[in-house]
C-alpha cells in the first residue's frame, strides 16, 4: 500500500472520491472494507459518512465502528449526544454526503454509493492533523471533518465530525415546498 503524505497536497486541492456497493452495518462489515486501512483522512471520512447513515437503524453499532474509526480516542458521552441531537429523526443528513441525494429526491443516494473528500490549501497546515471537506446535497457550502495521524502507525482517525449541520429538509417534509 502506498503511503499517504499530506505534505505533498499542502497548499493544494485535492479530491478523492469513493464508491462502496453497500454501507457497513457493522464493525466486521466496516474492516472488510480495503478503506479501512485508514491510511489516508480522505479514506477514513469517507467511512465516517457511511457509518454515520446506520445511526437510525442501530446506534449502538454506528458508536462501535465510530470508535475504531476514532482510534486510542473513544467516543465521549458529549460526542454521543452531539451525533443524537444532529441525527435522531434525520436520518438523510449523513446520506445527503453521496452523489445523487438531492432535497427532491428525499436525500436517496445513487447505488453504489459514491462521495467525494476534498482538501484545500489549508487542510494540512499543522502536522498530523488535517481537516478535509465532504458536500451536502443539501447545503450550499462544504462541510469539515477533523482528523489526526497516529506516526506510529500511519492510520488517520477521527478527531471532530463537525460536518452535521442542518441542511435543507426533505422536499416531501417542506410544507412550503
Amino acid at each position: 500500500m502506498e503511503r499517504f503524505n499530506e505534505q505533498e497536497l499542502q497548499g493544494k486541492n485535492h479530491s478523492e472520491t469513493f464508491s462502496f456497493a453497500a454501507l457497513p452495518g457493522n464493525l466486521s462489515e466496516l474492516q472488510g472494507l480495503p478503506e479501512a486501512a485508514l491510511a489516508s483522512p480522505f479514506q477514513t471520512a469517507a467511512l465516517a459518512i457511511a457509518v454515520l447513515c446506520r445511526f437510525e437503524a442501530d446506534e449502538a453499532a454506528v458508536h462501535e465502528m465510530l470508535n475504531f474509526l476514532k482510534g486510542p480516542e473513544p467516543l465521549s458521552n458529549y460526542e454521543k449526544q452531539f451525533l443524537q441531537d444532529r441525527l435522531a429523526g434525520k436520518g438523510y443528513k449523513p446520506a445527503s454526503f453521496f452523489a445523487g441525494a438531492t432535497p427532491e429526491n428525499g436525500y436517496t443516494p445513487e447505488v453504489p454509493y459514491r462521495i467525494t473528500v476534498s482538501s484545500n490549501p489549508y487542510s494540512f497546515q499543522n502536522e498530523n492533523w488535517a481537516v478535509v471537506y465532504v458536500q451536502s446535497g443539501g447545503a450550499d457550502s462544504p462541510r469539515q471533518i477533523k482528523l489526526r495521524k497516529k506516526p506510529s502507525t500511519g492510520q488517520w482517525f477521527i478527531n471532530e465530525i463537525q460536518c452535521l449541520s442542518d441542511i435543507r429538509i426533505p422536499q416531501a417534509e417542506d410544507p412550503w415546498a
